[in-house]
């Protein structure tokens, strides 16, 4: 039967409907852009579109997602308008049934003496607002501004974002190589060189130039990175966490989230101190961390994972969470994962679950084996996918 969709109102019956706790079979009404109706008398509905137990989730949050760099160079060396790359990574994320999305935009880098550095995140932010502002995307767009404090350029990028600029999250990173994420210097070394198309002696240059970085800026460039996440308005996260020190620092700084905490020990850290843990879905899949750090699986295993983020896979945000539910023996815990638990992580209040009054995004999905199939996107009452 065709679903009944006007401007207005969009029915789904016949669903098995996700909420926060417990999985019903009913009938939910879209109307006006909201949440309107969670019908669970079984009857049927005239003008509805008949789910054939198909589920109903929330609309997925992403937090983390490097997606939209990922369109802009599509293969090392080549580089995309941002028009259009942001264009494509919208359409790919709807389909994904993502309805909120935290594009994450790197501000800070190195001059390493290669060419001069030309800052993209301000001239990416521009295309992305302008398409928002003109109502030309299918799902919501917020900024993540990923500061990297092993920088030279830091301090000026971030100065160019204002409180108008939709900044919702700031991660404050160090990737300065044999620390945090690169603790394996032999898998940072394999990593950098592959990336970049880098010589030996090149990538020891980058190495000496980034430790000298962090001796000279990195106290400085994370105090700016917080101060700036305070003027913004913004959530602050940390990222690579390793160390009970770690966190503690990112506990008396105030960040809410840690992304991507590499050991056992900081993820327990994060934890005691109430901080949310966000994990990336391809860890999760492939059973390991490609930077050889701790698995999601693992802190999965030991409770010690709220959020999930696609990270550079985007069809892997939903399967993920299908592999928890498979792993808790609980679907409503897994969805949280990607739904309500970043949704309260981002300070987002009216999205995120399926309960009367939120936001009208929702995915509809086809269970086959372990995987789910998306059959339906509705972001803000629209069928976007």
């Amino acid at each position: 039967m065709p679903a009944h969709n006007t401007l207005s109102e969009t029915i789904l019956s016949n669903a098995q409907i996700i909420l926060e706790d417990e999985v019903v079979r009913g009938t939910l009404v879209l109307r006006d852009g909201k949440i309107a109706e969670i019908d669970l008398s079984g009857t049927s509905v005239t003008m509805a579109e008949d789910l054939g137990g198909g589920f109903v989730a929330a609309g997925l949050i992403e937090l983390h997602t490097d997606n939209l760099e990922r369109h802009l160079e599509p293969r090392p060396g080549v580089h995309w308008p941002k028009g259009p790359a942001v264009l494509a990574h919208d359409a790919e994320m709807a389909g994904c049934g993502v309805t909120t999305v935290f594009d994450a935009m790197r501000v800070g880098s190195l001059s390493t003496g290669r060419g001069k550095y030309a800052p993209f995140a301000r001239g990416l932010a521009d295309h992305l607002l302008s398409f928002i502002h003109d109502d030309k995307l299918k799902i919501k767009h917020l900024i993540h501004l990923r500061a990297e404090i092993c920088a030279h350029t830091l301090v000026d990028e971030l100065a160019a974002f204002s409180e108008q600029d939709r900044v919702g999250i700031v991660s404050v990173m160090d990737h300065t190589p044999g620390q945090r994420q690169f603790r394996d210097f032999k898998k940072y070394k394999t990593y950098i060189m592959g990336k970049r198309g880098i010589d030996e002696a090149a990538f020891q240059t980058l190495v000496d130039v980034s430790i000298k970085a962090r001796e000279d800026l990195g106290v400085s460039n994370e105090n700016a990175a917080c101060a700036a996440a305070v003027r913004l308005g913004a959530v602050m996260a940390s990222h690579d966490d390793t160390t009970v020190e770690h966190v503690e620092n990112s506990t008396n700084r105030g960040m809410r989230l840690a992304e991507f905490p590499t050991t056992v020990e900081a993820a327990r850290a994060c934890r005691e101190r109430g901080i949310a843990i966000m994990m990336g879905a391809p860890n999760l899949m492939r059973g390991g961390s490609h930077s050889g750090n701790v698995s999601a699986l693992e802190l999965a295993q030991q409770d010690l994972l709220d959020v999930i983020s696609s990270d550079y896979v985007p069809a892997a945000l939903l399967q993920s969470a299908l592999m928890l539910a498979n792993l808790w023996g609980d679907l409503p815990r897994a969805m949280r994962t990607v739904s309500t638990n970043p949704a309260a992580a981002a300070g987002l209040q009216d999205r995120g679950q399926i309960a009367i009054g939120q936001r009208a995004d929702v995915v509809c999905y086809e269970p086959i084996g372990d995987m789910g199939v998306i059959r339906r996107v509705v972001s803000d009452g629209k069928i976007v996918a």
